[in-house]
């Protein structure tokens, strides 16, 4: 049978924190049994946890947890509770005097949003690892919710001419292979159809009636360009399969999924984005790995779409259900 959703695949356990007031949350991805990690880090400014550890020369092989965490470099407390969380639980590597969980992580900036002043803490991530596995049962909600509370996208012009964004979830089958992904979309950019190429969300017009082109408004500017809200834009991605990988092959099935980044968002990686995304191999089914690649790739680009699609106009933005 075909996966639907994420939460359907064997021994992955999704959940949610939100902070509706304050703007802000996380998501954990929580595979108990140790999948084995990738990771593709693009973004100039990216703020996260346990990347290195997952390079293919690094020597422990299993992860745990990823958590996509809203409030900018703060948001790293919310991963300290994921690993206490996990720790009750007796996941994680077992070092002898007891296990280590073994959580990658990244986070967003969100801060203009709801409260500046307030961001995901370590209570935050432990209550997400509950949800995951309190609400596996259930339909997993998308847009502003979790690490998508707070995102936004099309900031060429500052907030005031910027849409929401949220979390979004696509998922890719072909025979038993199954490769799907989250996305928390916080771009700088337009997201974009990736089969037409016209704008879902992003920089308005003015009037905030249409949206515009970003690529060409900041081609536009020419030598006047000012980009506002340095540093501050990032989608951040979680790839997960029940494909058989290597760490080297899950890294380049990261590096390949960042294509999706390229044909969903316009303009991309840019200076000003700090675009991560994770790859967690679960399962036993063997493919080949370009099979593997071309299919996150697709899963990425259509979490995006789906991100901005789910959102919601709040915090004084539209969303693109509402435009």
């Amino acid at each position: 049978m075909p996966v639907n959703h994420l939460r359907d695949l064997n021994n992955i356990f999704i959940g949610h924190a939100t902070n509706k007031e304050a703007g802000t949350g996380c998501t954990v991805i929580v595979c108990p049994e140790g999948a084995t990690g990738g990771v593709d880090v693009r973004g100039g400014a990216p703020a996260t946890r346990e990347t290195d550890l997952l390079r293919p020369e690094e020597t422990v092989q299993i992860l745990n947890a990823v958590i996509l965490s809203g409030g900018s470099a703060y948001g790293l407390a919310a991963s300290v509770g994921v690993a206490e969380e996990l720790e009750r639980r007796g996941m994680g590597l077992d070092v002898g005097v007891g296990v280590v969980p073994i959580v990658s992580g990244a986070c967003l900036f969100d801060l203009t949003c709801g409260k500046a002043d307030v961001r995901p803490t370590a209570e935050d991530g432990v209550n997400a690892v509950r949800a995951a596995f309190n609400e596996r049962e259930q339909p997993l909600e998308r847009g502003c919710v979790g690490v998508g509370t707070g995102c936004t996208v099309g900031k060429l012009a500052g907030m005031e001419r910027a849409m929401k964004s949220g979390i979004g979830e696509a998922v890719e089958n072909t025979g038993k292979l199954t490769v799907g992904a989250l996305s928390a979309v916080n771009a700088a950019g337009n997201v974009v159809d990736p089969h037409t190429l016209q704008p879902i969300a992003g920089l308005l017009s003015p009037d905030k009636t249409q949206i515009q082109d970003e690529e060409q408004a900041l081609i536009d500017q020419g030598d006047n360009l000012v980009m506002p809200l340095e540093r501050t834009n990032t989608t951040i991605s979680c790839v997960v399969t029940n494909a058989k990988l290597t760490k080297p092959q899950a890294t380049k099935v990261a590096q390949m999924a960042a294509d999706g980044y390229a044909h969903a968002i316009c303009p991309t990686h840019t200076s000003n984005d700090g675009d991560t995304i994770f790859v967690m191999s679960t399962g036993d089914v063997q493919a080949p790995i370009d099979l593997v690649g071309t299919m996150a790739m697709r899963a990425i680009q259509g979490a995006i779409v789906d991100a901005v699609k789910q959102a919601t106009s709040s915090y004084g933005l539209i969303a693109a259900q509402d435009l």
